[in-house]
């Protein structure tokens, strides 16, 4: 099999990977803030804010890991 191809498909795992991983992160994230926010509406912002960020701060390091997948494949 040729070398490229293995890379590519050792790309495309790894970026399936990522992608189980950002959506197992941010599910629980989501579901605790809309929690946090049926249980104390006046707060409902902050909490919103907050998962506003962490979810940010997840899809980066995921947007990195891709980049860094689709580089080795090149490579």
């Amino acid at each position: 099999m040729d070398p490229q191809g293995l890379a590519w498909l050792g790309a495309g795992i790894g970026v399936g990977i990522i992608v189980f991983g950002v959506g197992t992160g941010i599910g629980p994230l989501v579901a605790a803030a809309l929690e946090a926010g049926a249980r104390q509406p006046e707060t409902a912002k902050d909490a919103r804010a907050t998962m506003i960020i962490g979810a940010a701060l997840i899809e980066g390091v995921a947007l990195f890991a891709c980049v860094i997948c689709i580089l080795l494949a090149i490579k």
